[in-house]
Formats: C-alpha cells, sequence, structure tokens
C-alpha cells in the first residue's frame, strides 16, 4: 500500500470549512486515510469479484481465488485456471467470464492501463466499462482506490447512500437534489468525503 494521495490533507482542510458534518467526521476517523494498491488488474478482479454480494462474502470467495491463484494474482496465473477452479471458488458464471477475459486482455494488451493516467475521470469511467463485468459502480471504485482520482461521488453505491442519510438526518434514499447539493459543496475532494461517510458505517476502511 502506498502513502496516503497528496491532496489528502488540503481536501480535509477544505472540507472542515465548507461542512460541519464532515468536520465531525474528519475529527472522528484520524487513524487511517485512503491508500493506493496501484495494481490495477488485482483491483480489477476484486471489484468483480465484490459485485452485488456481501462485504464477508465477497472477502471469501476472493480469499478462495487468491488462494487458487498460489497468492499471486496475475494474469497468467488467471488464465491458468479452468472455469471449474473458478466455480469452485464461489464465483458465478458471468464473473468467471469476466475474469478470464480481462485476464486475456492484460496479457494481449487490448486493454492499455497507460491511456488511462492521461484521461477525464468520465473518459475514464467509459473505458473500463468497456470491459466485461465492468460497470459505472465498479470503474469508479477503482478510480477512488486504485488511481486516487480526487473527486469521485459515487452515487450508486449504497454505503454512500446510506451514510448521507444517516449523518444528514435524511430518509433513505435521500433526496437526489440533496445528494447533488453535496457532491457540489464536496467539490473538488468528493473522493475523501465519500470516504469519511464511508467509515461513518463501517470502521474498517475499504479497499480494492
Amino acid at each position: 500500500m502506498s502513502k496516503k494521495p497528496y491532496y489528502w490533507s488540503r481536501a480535509i482542510r477544505a472540507l472542515s470549512k465548507k461542512d460541519k458534518v464532515m468536520k465531525g467526521l474528519i475529527l472522528k476517523y484520524q487513524d487511517k486515510t485512503l491508500t493506493t494498491r496501484k495494481d490495477l488488474f488485482y483491483s480489477l478482479c476484486k471489484s468483480i469479484i465484490g459485485q452485488q454480494i456481501s462485504v464477508a462474502a465477497a472477502n471469501s470467495v476472493f480469499n478462495k481465488f487468491s488462494k487458487a491463484c498460489k497468492g499471486k494474482i496475475r494474469p497468467a496465473n488467471v488464465s491458468a485456471l479452468n472455469k471449474l477452479k473458478l466455480k469452485n471458488c464461489g464465483l458465478s458464471r458471468q464473473k468467471i467470464k469476466g475474469i478470464q477475459e480481462l485476464a486475456k486482455k492484460f496479457q494481449d494488451k487490448s486493454f492499455n492501463t497507460r491511456k488511462i493516467k492521461y484521461m477525464s475521470d468520465e473518459e475514464a469511467i467509459d473505458y473500463l466499462s468497456n470491459l466485461r463485468q465492468i460497470g459505472r459502480w465498479s470503474a469508479e471504485m477503482i478510480l477512488i482506490f486504485n488511481l486516487n482520482r480526487s473527486n469521485i461521488w459515487p452515487i450508486q453505491d449504497i454505503g454512500l447512500l446510506r451514510a448521507i442519510s444517516n449523518n444528514y438526518k435524511k430518509k433513505y434514499h435521500p433526496p437526489k437534489n440533496f445528494v447533488e447539493k453535496l457532491n457540489k459543496r464536496f467539490t473538488p475532494y468528493c473522493t475523501v468525503a465519500t470516504w469519511y461517510l464511508w467509515r461513518s458505517i463501517d470502521d474498517e476502511p475499504i479497499q480494492y
């Protein structure tokens, strides 16, 4: 894992001035920050595995998957696993197809990871979403946890919406106009605000 993002200290100062709730969360959770794995293939595999299942179930499946890869989640190792081995890890048919295609595209370099650093957030989301099993939510998780983009506001994320409801005393789902209002208030540091809101409902920081 890397050190905290370069913008983190500046972001928490700005957010603390803009929003009392956010200031309280920043003061409460001073022990950790967002970190980067810097392994895009690993993060994409973890994102595919974690889709539409609980955190506990995702961790269980991922641990089996990692063991099947002998602890080295690399395109070549994943390509060496047949469908039955992947199924025995707990992966659905669609997730198996997604992970196998991902490994192939990384091996033949038809997916160019170097391009992403030169893309805007929306361009990167579109590019990542061309991968099988990677939709907008998964792409946003990659931009947050792997690329550490500073202004991602993943409004499809149930955890974020629940945290907004809890902290701002809104019904669930919170009103769309209120979510948009927070987006404007937290820009250009929506990623940091999202991370603290997530911490408020799950003390163990998420990592992809």
